[in-house]
């Protein structure tokens, strides 16, 4: 089971928006500088843990709710980052 990514980039094109912000992946205007033209990631196979939502889950939250409740707190962040884009 992994988290269901549509590959919208929103969340790297907010990445100030983040408790995880990181400076070094910043490209200045908040988009994360490893985005690429169709919202894939340059990086992917080597991304920060942060932004691997399984990886992050088994690492920091197993313990403390199942995967299917951190998919919901996914999803619904990644639905306000959807909407923000459009707004």
């Amino acid at each position: 089971m992994s988290f269901e990514c549509d590959r919208c980039g929103a969340c790297c094109k907010n990445i100030r928006l983040s408790v995880f912000y990181s400076k070094e992946l910043d490209r200045g205007d908040g988009v994360c500088k490893y985005l690429t033209a169709d919202n894939l990631c340059e990086i992917y196979s080597t991304r920060p843990l942060f932004c691997n939502i399984d990886a992050y889950w088994e690492k920091f939250l197993a313990e403390e709710m199942t995967r299917e409740e951190f998919y919901e707190i996914n999803r619904a962040a990644c639905a306000l980052l959807k909407k923000k884009l459009s707004e």
